[in-house]
Parts: structure tokens; C-alpha cells; sequence
């Protein structure tokens, strides 16, 4: 039944009583016209003889009371007639478009968990093109946050329909970064990771396949009483369940954050506390079809918590055409309509340039999309990325992001915010600082170092990039200018039946032996293999620094095994199927292994591995016990152990699973090379801005210290 409104009630009421005083009106008048004894027709027409008497005053009081009383009843029959059709009004917390009362009961409790605990959610849009740098602005965002002692997660929207990044092709997607709880993910948590020093869960990296899996999962076992499922509700719903779930659950940090307690003394901060902030990354364009799900959850999401407990940062590019260079703002004028069209307004415009945008650009987009001026950022092109929190916090977003959110000094009711100037010194962060130093180390170091990558995948940017932020890291901390020499395996030296380029050949070979260290990373597939067993024996017999990683340690097992131990035909049996069991199979494949499905089934995420002492990589951690994070499904075949440590590689880092032992860790001596080591782990993972990973560190310390004793001493082939 529909429900009456009071104000109709209110209009229907007086309109009956207006219309019953008229009517009374009118019998009075009548009844003054019959008790005059003299008609009109006998007597003028004049006011004097239309006198008024007792009666007729009496008639009017009486007439007057009757049409109240009338009125009285009317309005009550009105209102207990309403009282049937009216519900009860909602809390005033839910007096939006779609109250919580209508919510699934497990949406309600995490908005209202969400709204109880204050907790904010920021959420970075990307309009124009893809790669538009969402995931550092995000990261970024995330680093001001911090640097303000706010407690912070992340989580990144991928609309493809995969479950996971696990299966991806690097060439088509870029790397897959895996988190401590075996999560494939998107490579864009590696920068939360990096930037905000915390480990993130599998529940972090949110797809179209996953959420559309969950929501199919519940209707199989009856969830939905038998409803039709559609997008809207049921799919918008699990996904703004999912947000809300990554916004509360905790995580770890890698470098602890110091809060002050009660007293005003600083302390560590626990890891069991629940984030302030969620930074969520919607990834894609908007405007994609296969976002349009995760748009409309976005949308209903700030309908429920509300306008202070969410935000919304658009980055949109400013193009430079023409000669002299002119800034455009058609491309972010149609992206921010086109965002509108879909329900979400932008609070904060961070727009990517070549240079920073002129005033005049800035005023023009502010009249066109509606966003002030003071919440249209530049984000420019810079030396390195670690300098973008510091631009932002130039133009003072930290600042507007508290006042939008309502958080730290804003958060008082009728706090007057024009009158509130930057309460957040940030240069003042022991973050900041830190991020200055390591934004200036990274222009300003002592020397060079030349790595080569040998790869199979060195064709995409982003197949390795973990591998090239570690280096880095390791480069800031040993004040070294980092230059990388990427190196197609293959080219070194190509398998059977592939066709020799011999002038490519010479050009890899003159980088490799141009370079003052190499890093073979992980990979799938044969092709490039013998490319890296030859750069491997390369720098073991030239005393070149080397890290091998995943398959890198594998070859270099492989390299051992022919070259030193003296077995030929040592291959892995990832790629041979006819090898002497025990004799030739230097890999071979993890007995809890899955050969039929792709997904998920390798031995994944963070393991405990235990390094011998005097040996390089305990000196490195500096303790005996690490975890590192793993992701393959071959491993060195524990048989042949004793006769390669026999012949000098020492396995000095072993794990024990349930189904035996396994190793991780394989070195030179010190006095055989200055630097030979290689993990089946992936060390580029855990490595940090602020604490480079132990391995690559080594290696950047190792080159330092050829560089500076460097002698002319003949090279073996």
C-alpha cells in the first residue's frame, strides 16, 4: 500500500476546514436576510437597513464552533486512516536514498561497524587512458596518510573476469606479485606494498571473476531464498561487502609506525588494529563496460556510509599540443561529465602532465567540472616516483583530505574550515623526512652500477618489476646510480632449432660482459633457459656478482651440475621427460604438485627457510630464520645435494615442509667469488624503499666494491 505523507494530510485538512467556514458564511447570511422583516423589494438596497441582531450573532458563534468540531473530526478520520497505510520512520542515519534497513543483514553490520569505527574509504578513478598512474597516485595517497599516523590498507579492483593474476601471460599483463598468504595479485599491490611498508592479503586484489564466483557460490547453497540474482542488488551488494571487509581487517607492517599514547610518549603500534583509512583503486577506465558493476557499487557505497565517510580522487591527463605547448582540458572535461553521467561526482582532480598546470588551466577545469581550486592537483612529470607524495603535500592535499573526510581537527561539528591552515606540518613526519632523503638519494648518488637482466620476458616493462624496484632499493642504500641492461636470454644462446642471429648474439654477450653484475629471475618455459645457463657459467667463471631467483637458482643448479659435477645431461624435468631418475633430473617436480590445473596450485606465498651460519646470506639477514615468498612448482632434486656441495655449491638455506626438505639458498664461498648466490624464493617481493632485501643488497654491495678494486684481468669465454 502507498504511504500518505503528513504534509498532504496537513493540505487536505485545511482545505475541508477553509471550505466548511465558507459554507457557514454563506448560512449566516442567509439567515440574517429571512428574520429582517423588510425584503429587498419593498425597502432600498442601502447598508442601513441590513442591521445585524442577537440572533444572527448567536446563529455565527454557533455556526463557527460546529465547523471547528467538523474540521476536528475530519483531520482525525484522515490521520487514523493514514496510520494504516505509513511505516515507520527509519533512523535518521538511514534516512537516504536506500535505508539500512533494507540492506542484506551482513552489508548492515559492516556499514554500520564501518560508520561506528569512523573509518573513511578514498577512492582513486582514472579517466582518458589506461596506465595513467592510478596505483602511484593511490600509493602516494596512501604515504600522506601514514605520514599523519593514520593506520592504512589498500585494495585494488581489477574488472577482468580472471579469479586471479596467477594465470596471466607477463607479456600481456605484467608481473605477478604474491603476497605472504600466497594471494596472485595485480602488480599495482606491490606499490601499496612498497609504499605504504605493509603486507597486504589475497583479499586485497578484488576481480570480476572473484566477486561474480562468490555471488554464484551463495546461490548454489540457497543464500538467496530462491530470488533472481541480478547485478543489482546481488552483485553490487557482494562487492560492497568485499570493501568493507578489506577496510576493517587488519595488517602487518614491516617497519613498525610510532603513535603516541595517552601520556604523549611515543610507542610502537600494534599489528592487530583495524585500519582508519581504506584506499581503494578502481582499475581501468571509466567507461569500460566491464566496470560498470564495480561503478554502480561505489555508488550505492557512498549512499550508505555517507559524504564524510568517503571521497572520490579522479586522474585524468592534461595533454601539452602545439608549438608554443598549450594545456588542454577537453580529455578530463569529458571524463569527469562521463564519471557524472554514472552517479559518482569527483571531490579531488589529480591531473598527469609533462609540466605543472597554469593557473588559467586550473581555473578552466574548475569552471567546467565543478571541483575547487584548491582540490585540482598537479601531478607532474618528476625525477623519481618516491617524489610524488612530497608534490602532492606541496599543494597541500593532505590537508584537504582531512577537511573532505572530516578527520583529525576537522572532525568537530561547526568547525569553521576557511579558518584552518595546513594543521599538519608533515615536514615535521619522521615519514616525510625519510621520504625526502630517499627521494634525494635516488638524484644524487656517489657512482654507477650496471646490471644486466637476463630474461625470457625483458620485451615488457612490467614483467620484472619487482626485480627493478629492489634493485633500486639497493641502489638508494648504497648511493649508487642504478642502470639496467635488459638481455633476452635467448639471444645468448638459443635452443635447438631456433635460428641463430649471430650479430644479436654478439650484441648480448658484449652487454653481459660490459655489466658489473647480472640477476637471472624467474620464468616459465624452455625458451631462454640455455641462454641463462650460459650467463650463469659466465659470471661464475669471470668472478661477475650474481643473484638467481626462482628458475635463476634452478639453472644455476643445472649450469653446476654439467659444467662442475660433471653430469652432462643434467636437465630439469619440468622441460625433459626422458631423464636418468636420480642422475640427470637436477629439478624435479614438488610431489604435492597439480599438473592438470594452473591456478593456484603452485607452491605459494611466505615459507620459513633457515640459513646455515658463516655462510653469505646469514650474514646478510643477519638472523637465522626468514620468510620469503615463493611461487613455482619444480625444486632441486634433494638426491644429487651431497655431490654438489661436494664440488662447492653450499646449500645454505633449507626448508622443511611436511613433505621433506627442500632447498632455497645456494652459494659460492667467498673465496672462490665475490658474490654468488641464488634463492628459490622471490626476495624482490619483500623488498622496501626504506629496507632493501638482504640478497639484492648484497649484490649492489658486492658491485660496489668491484667497481672500486676493478683490474684489468683477462676474461675467460
Amino acid at each position: 500500500m502507498s504511504s500518505l505523507p503528513q504534509s498532504l494530510l496537513r493540505t487536505q485538512g485545511i482545505i475541508y476546514f477553509l471550505s466548511q467556514l465558507f459554507s457557514a458564511c454563506l448560512r449566516k447570511i442567509l439567515m440574517t436576510m429571512i428574520v429582517h422583516r423588510a425584503s429587498f423589494r419593498q425597502r432600498p438596497c442601502n447598508r442601513a437597513n441590513v442591521k445585524p441582531s442577537f440572533f444572527s450573532f448567536c446563529s455565527s458563534i454557533v455556526l463557527f464552533a460546529v465547523s471547528v468540531k467538523s474540521f476536528q473530526s475530519t483531520r482525525k478520520h484522515y490521520v487514523d486512516k493514514a496510520a494504516t497505510h505509513i511505516t515507520p520512520r527509519p533512523p535518521a542515519i538511514a534516512s537516504r536514498s536506500r535505508s539500512l534497513q533494507s540492506l542484506p543483514p551482513t552489508l548492515e553490520t559492516l556499514v554500520n561497524d564501518t560508520l561506528n569505527s569512523d573509518r573513511k574509504i578514498v577512492v582513486v578513478t582514472g579517466g582518458v587512458l589506461s596506465g595513467i598512474g592510478k596505483g602511484v597516485t593511490a600509493s602516494s595517497i596512501g604515504v600522506l596518510f601514514r605520514a599523519m599516523n593514520y593506520r592504512v590498507t589498500a585494495l585494488k579492483i581489477d574488472p577482468y573476469l580472471n579469479v586471479d593474476a596467477g594465470t596471466m601471460s607477463p607479456f600481456e599483463h605484467g608481473e605477478v606479485f604474491v603476497l605472504d598468504d600466497g594471494g596472485e595479485t595485480d602488480l599495482d599491490l606491490g606499490n601499496y606494498e612498497r609504499f605504504l611498508s605493509v603486507s597486504l592479503t589475497k583479499d586485497s586484489n578484488l576481480s570480476t571473476g572473484k566477486i561474480y564466483q562468490s555471488v554464484i557460490e551463495r546461490e548454489r547453497v540457497g543464500e538467496y531464498l530462491g530470488k533472481t540474482v541480478q547485478v543489482v542488488p546481488h552483485i553490487s551488494d557482494a562487492i560492497q561487502e568485499w570493501v568493507l571487509k578489506v577496510a576493517e581487517t587488519p595488517v602487518s607492517r614491516f617497519s613498525k609506525q610510532k603513535v603516541k599514547n595517552d601520556d604523549g610518549e611515543q610507542q610502537e603500534e600494534g599489528e592487530e588494529l583495524p585500519p582508519e583509512v581504506c584506499i581503494v583503486e578502481l582499475g581501468g577506465t571509466l567507461g569500460d563496460i566491464e566496470s560498470m558493476p564495480f561503478v554502480e557499487a561505489l555508488r550505492q557505497l557512498q549512499e550508505n556510509l555517507g559524504y564524510k565517510n568517503i571521497c572520490f580522487v579522479h586522474v585524468s591527463l592534461v595533454p601539452e599540443l602545439g608549438s608554443p605547448p598549450e594545456q588542454k582540458t577537453k580529455p578530463t572535461q569529458h571524463s569527469v561529465k562521463q564519471m557524472m553521467q554514472m552517479g559518482l561526482r569527483p571531490d579531488f582532480l589529480c591531473c598527469r602532465g609533462t609540466s605543472p598546470l597554469e593557473p588559467s588551466t586550473v581555473s578552466k577545469l574548475s569552471l567546467f567540472t565543478s571541483v575547487p581550486h584548491g582540490a585540482i592537483v598537479s601531478l607532474f612529470d618528476v625525477s623519481n616516483i618516491y617524489r610524488v607524495p612530497l608534490m602532492m603535500m606541496e599543494q597541500n592535499l593532505h590537508t584537504m583530505l582531512l577537511q573532505r573526510l572530516r578527520m583529525g581537527p576537522f572532525a568537530t561539528k561547526g568547525v569553521d574550515y576557511t579558518t584552518v591552515e595546513d594543521p599538519t606540518p608533515l615536514e615535521e613526519s619522521e615519514v616525510i623526512r625519510d621520504w625526502i632523503k630517499l627521494a634525494d638519494s635516488v638524484d644524487e648518488p656517489e657512482s654507477e652500477c650496471v646490471i644486466a637482466v637476463v630474461g625470457k620476458y625483458v620485451d615488457q616493462g612490467d614483467a620484472y618489476l619487482s626485480v627493478v624496484k629492489a634493485l633500486t632499493h639497493a641502489a638508494i642504500a648504497t648511493k649508487q646510480r642504478l642502470r639496467l641492461q635488459w638481455i633476452e636470454a635467448s639471444s645468448l644462446n638459443p635452443e635447438k632449432g631456433e635460428e641463430r642471429d649471430t650479430e644479436r648474439q654478439n650484441k648480448s654477450w658484449e652487454l653481459l660482459k660490459n655489466s658489473d653484475g647480472v640477476v637471472v629471475p624467474g620464468g616459465f618455459g624452455i625458451r631462454g633457459l640455455e641462454g641463462k645457463i650460459s650467463a650463469i657459467e659466465y659470471c661464475r667463471k669471470n668472478n661477475v656478482p650474481f643473484l638467481g631467483i626462482c628458475l635463476g637458482m634452478q639453472a644455476a643448479v643445472i649450469e653446476y651440475c654439467r659444467n662442475v659435477v660433471g653430469i652432462e645431461k643434467a636437465h630439469s624435468a619440468e622441460f625433459m621427460d626422458n631423464l636418468v631418475h636420480d642422475v640427470e633430473d637436477a629439478v624435479i617436480f614438488m610431489p604435492e604438485g597439480d599438473r592438470e590445473r594452473m591456478g593456484g596450485t603452485m607452491r605459494l606465498g611466505a615459507r620459513e627457510t633457515i640459513l646455515k651460519a658463516n655462510s653469505k646470506a646469514r650474514e646478510l639477514y643477519g638472523k637465522e630464520k626468514v620468510m620469503e615468498r615463493h611461487r613455482h612448482r619444480y625444486e632441486v632434486n634433494p638426491t644429487l645435494v651431497p655431490k654438489l656441495e661436494q664440488a662447492g655449491l653450499q646449500f645454505v638455506g633449507r626448508n622443511t615442509d611436511a613433505s621433506g626438505e627442500r632447498m632455497e639458498v645456494c652459494e659460492l664461498n667467498d673465496s672462490n667469488h665475490p658474490y654468488f648466490v641464488a634463492a628459490q624464493f622471490h626476495p624482490e617481493f619483500t623488498s622496501r624503499p626504506e629496507l632493501p632485501n638482504p640478497l639484492f643488497l648484497g649484490l649492489l654491495q658486492s658491485c660496489k666494491k668491484v667497481i672500486s678494486s676493478k683490474k684489468d684481468a683477462p676474461l675467460v669465454a
